[in-house]
């Protein structure tokens, strides 16, 4: 199993590094070439979602990527990531892929001074550590998007078809489940 790593700016080594600790095989996407190469899985890290988007477009790997997406590819989108898959954004003009039918609102809990840390429940992983950093949450989701976590009953984790989306930086902490959670999804897409 090979898990592609979106690589043009924000958190993708931490990813990269508990991916190989769970026996994942892993790969950089930084350029189009890069796209060529066959993998299964893909990771949105956290970051800032303007810059990656712009550079997604600039690099001309934003359509092949949403293509992928949309055609049913495994994706793990943490923070920025979720701003990327989101179909709405609430207080930003600017949508990415809209791959993800929620709205998003960016940079909910604040500047970050406003980031923070806690322990809660996650689709059926129990005290999973959730830490914030500029972080966005979901205001509301279609009705077929599966809510897998709350936090101070602000939506910050999804699961819609082949897509799990969260607001918090699980690459952070030192945790697998969630990463494992997401190498399971794409086992049992293969």
């Amino acid at each position: 199993m090979k898990i592609a790593v979106l690589a043009l700016q924000g958190a993708f080594y931490e990813h990269e590094t508990i991916l190989q600790k769970l026996g994942a095989d892993c790969m950089e996407l930084r350029k189009k070439e890069d796209l060529s190469e066959p993998f299964n899985g893909l990771i949105l890290p956290g970051g800032e979602s303007t810059a990656q988007g712009k550079l997604l477009r600039e690099f001309n790997m934003f359509e092949s990527l949403q293509d992928k997406i949309r055609t049913g590819l495994p994706v793990l989108a943490t923070c920025a990531g979720l701003i990327l898959l989101a179909q709405q954004s609430s207080n930003d003009e600017h949508t990415y892929f809209k791959t993800l039918p929620v709205m998003v609102r960016r940079n909910a809990y604040g500047r970050q001074l406003g980031s923070f840390h806690t322990v809660q429940d996650f689709g059926g992983l129990k005290d999973i550590p959730m830490t914030f950093i500029r972080a966005p949450y979901i205001e509301s989701v279609r009705d077929d998007v599966e809510i897998l976590a709350k936090v101070n009953d602000h939506i910050v984790g999804v699961r819609y078809k082949n897509q799990l989306a969260i607001s918090f930086h699980p690459e952070l902490d030192s945790d697998l489940r969630i990463h494992r959670m997401f190498l399971n999804m794409v086992d049992s897409q293969n």
